[in-house]
């Protein structure tokens, strides 16, 4: 079995700096999965690989590139970022086995498709990834962000979050660390009501009325 030699400090610095750069070119597009984003996802996965011993380094990697789909296309699923992912991690030196490798972790990790037994990286960067999604201050702070970014409606937004999240959140794996289940799943419950209190409002003529009025 051959031992895989861990990405250096080097090639991963490389990485970072060339998706801040895309990130900064492309701000006023990337409204929702700019640096921000990025760069937390990318300390809370490394923290969560970390702890479920999976390979940090590629963990990295896979966080800072994760969203490019974003920059490919539009409300986008992550799959097509392929070819931009393996573009940015073959030109910062990521050998060719680790880049298709971290791509299967990105479009495993993906909240609409993941499942209770993905693996342990891919596990570490949907526990970061799906933290911001249920931070106390994304939909008061990001959620228009993210409805410019893609050019979707609040009612769309809304139905995909439901949607997308409600099923993990019953099923228990919302979040596959423990310690993030424990210190996070109280904000996830808020936000999924939240966000189904949304879907359940706009049913209101009045309220799609109002909507329309402050658009």
């Amino acid at each position: 079995m051959r031992v895989r030699s861990a990405l250096s400090t080097d090639v991963m610095t490389d990485v970072e700096r060339r998706v801040w750069e895309l990130c900064t070119r492309l701000a006023p597009r990337l409204q929702f999965h700019g640096w921000h984003h990025v760069s937390f996802v990318r300390d809370k996965a490394v923290h969560f690989a970390e702890r479920n011993g999976s390979e940090v380094d590629v963990v990295h990697v896979a966080a800072l590139v994760h969203d490019v789909n974003y920059v490919v296309r539009r409300n986008s699923p992550a799959a097509e970022g392929d070819g931009l992912r393996r573009e940015i991690l073959t030109g910062a030196g990521v050998d060719l086995d680790t880049a298709e490798w971290v791509d299967r972790i990105v479009d495993e990790a993906e909240m609409r498709t993941r499942h209770r037994d993905i693996s342990l990286e891919a596990q570490a960067l949907s526990d970061a990834d799906t933290l911001f999604k249920a931070l106390p201050v994304t939909p008061v702070v990001l959620a228009h962000k993210y409805l410019l970014e893609n050019g979707i409606t609040l009612q769309e937004l809304a139905h995909k979050i439901v949607g997308e999240q409600q099923g993990k959140q019953d099923d228990g794996y919302y979040f596959y660390d423990p310690e993030a289940a424990a210190t996070y799943t109280r904000w996830a419950t808020a936000n999924l009501e939240l966000w189904q209190c949304i879907v359940e409002s706009l049913d209101d003529p009045c309220v799609t009325d109002l909507l329309a009025a402050v658009s």
